[in-house]
């Protein structure tokens, strides 16, 4: 298999475009997404609508109801859609399309209408952006049934991730974090099922839970934690919902310490959810109680000290890890 050395950004476009070759019945849509507008703000499908018409790569006006509406009635037409919404604070205007729209309809058909559309939208805390563009919003689509959630942390899952997301027959949000959108890594052009973590390292003596912005920062920890003789485990979930609960929960079974880090506000987060789990089902193996680090409960801020003190970072994974094994609160 080639490997090819690549950014979120080119990786995001490569599977686009591999899609699009593959099948004619897939089409996307957004703002500025076609090659006269420069292909999207970053450059995400750039090159698409050259390469495949403008009537399968189609920039739309700003009106994110419009966006998911048509989307929504192009997958009942026997079309997969994918739709950009461009920053995941913008999905609020369109909640009604995406929430009593594309996340019902299946379920109200009695199982005969599919919605096999895609939502691409990017975020993250790091750049400035301020609080009405840069919250990481999962948690309110993972609390919303027949809608799948994904958040690649890397440009290798973010092709594998979205190959899988255009394949399916249910709506996909797909969450491309912006800070990150220029670090490479390798692509495979490998399809990754969802709903499957990955244990990015092995560990023995504390399972780190993360994904998207927060792996870097995990990844960074666990080599702190190596030289003070702490062995950590670190997942990447991959997909948020449905979540990988058989190999989170083998993990923090062997190591009976769980850590949940997330840059969404910890209040009523994804690491809510995984940490009752954990408790409900390894109770009697937990050598510490499951504990969580997540953004402060506040809008990411604009100023670049407060929005760095915002999320969590590789130096708070640590303070927090450390706390686990000598079994103090942080």
């Amino acid at each position: 298999m080639t490997t090819q050395t690549m950014n979120t950004i080119q990786a995001v476009n490569l599977a686009l475009h591999d899609a699009l070759a593959a099948d004619p019945k897939i089409v996307v849509l957004g703002e500025d997404v076609a090659d006269r507008e420069e292909g999207g703000v970053v450059g995400v499908t750039k090159g698409l609508s050259t390469a495949f018409g403008d009537d399968r790569v189609k920039s739309t006006p700003i009106a994110e109801q419009v966006i998911i509406g048509a989307a929504i009635g192009a997958s009942l037409r026997g079309y997969r859609a994918v739709a950009e919404i461009m920053l995941m604070n913008f999905t609020t205007v369109a909640m009604d399309m995406i929430v009593n729209h594309a996340a019902k309809l299946r379920f109200m058909s009695g199982g005969q209408t599919h919605v096999p559309i895609v939502i691409r939208t990017m975020t993250g805390s790091g750049m400035s952006n301020g609080g009405q563009h840069s919250d990481y919003l999962e948690a309110w689509f993972a609390h919303t049934p027949g809608i799948k959630v994904v958040t690649p942390s890397n440009p290798g899952d973010a092709y594998g991730l979205m190959r899988a997301a255009i394949e399916d027959d249910d709506p996909v949000i797909f969450i491309e974090n912006l800070p990150s959108y220029w670090n490479t890594g390798p692509v495979t052009r490998e399809v990754i099922p969802l709903g499957k973590a990955n244990v990015a390292r092995e560990g023995s003596d504390v399972t780190i839970v993360s994904y998207a912005s927060m792996m870097a920062p995990a990844l960074a920890a666990a080599e702190t934690l190596a030289g003070e003789g702490v062995n950590a485990e670190v997942v990447d979930l991959r997909t948020i919902a449905p979540w990988d609960r058989d190999t989170v929960r083998a993990s923090v079974e062997k190591t009976g310490r769980a850590l949940i880090v997330h840059e969404a506000v910890k209040e009523f987060g994804v690491g809510a959810e995984i940490a009752a789990d954990l408790a409900d089902h390894l109770f009697g193996k937990l050598k510490a109680p499951v504990r969580r680090l997540g953004g402060a409960f506040c809008p990411v801020p604009y100023s670049k000290p407060l929005e760095t003190a915002f999320a969590p970072s590789a130096e708070g994974i640590v303070t927090a890890v450390r706390g686990l094994i000598a079994g103090k609160d942080f």
